[in-house]
């Protein structure tokens, strides 16, 4: 189930957070992407740059969002794809 803040994050279509990307703290804006999977389509946050990927999960953990860059994608702890299928 989806916290109201992650349902507000979907609407808006895109979370502007600060992150540690090279040792630096900068703000990344992440867009909301449709990822699809056998047939189902899933939300998740998508940054077209390298994050670490501790901090990648920090994220997703954070805003119990899916956060994909393009190192990795990362859900957060005891969810997968499944649980973000769109009705």
């Amino acid at each position: 189930m989806l916290s109201e803040s992650a349902k507000r994050i979907i609407r808006e279509g895109s979370l502007r957070e600060r992150v540690k990307r090279a040792g630096m703290l900068q703000f990344q804006v992440f867009r909301v992407k449709r990822v699809q999977l056998a047939g189902e389509e899933f939300v998740e946050l998508f940054l077209d740059k390298v994050i670490d990927m501790s901090e990648l999960q920090r994220l997703a953990d954070q805003f119990g969002l899916p956060f994909e860059t393009q190192n990795g994608r990362a859900f957060p702890k005891g969810t997968g794809a499944k649980d973000f299928i769109l009705q």
